[in-house]
């Protein structure tokens, strides 16, 4: 493994971060949740793809904020050390999202 092996990597969050992630991630628990209360209700399908699109988007959102303190704590620390399997780590998370 490119990451170092056996050892579980960890990411030190400051608590403004954590927070944000968080709502986030509970907004989209809402989000499914009323999706499942829309399917109990047998809503019309366009209105429960409209809603999972917004989830996706959220997600995706989450992603990207998850993503960009990715780039500026650990990858710039890992750098700075040396080490240079964060850039691999980078370019499988590009082809994981693309």
């Amino acid at each position: 493994m490119k990451n170092g092996g056996c050892c579980k990597q960890t990411t030190k969050r400051d608590e403004e971060t954590k927070s944000k992630i968080l709502n986030r991630i509970n907004r989209i628990k809402g989000q499914i949740e009323g999706v499942g209360r829309m399917i109990e209700d047998d809503r019309y399908c366009k209105d429960i793809l409209v809603q999972l699109s917004a989830i996706e988007k959220s997600v995706k959102s989450l992603a990207s904020l998850i993503f960009d303190n990715h780039m500026h704590s650990c990858v710039v620390e890992g750098v700075k050390n040396g080490d240079e399997t964060k850039i691999d780590e980078i370019v499988d998370l590009f082809r994981r999202f693309s």
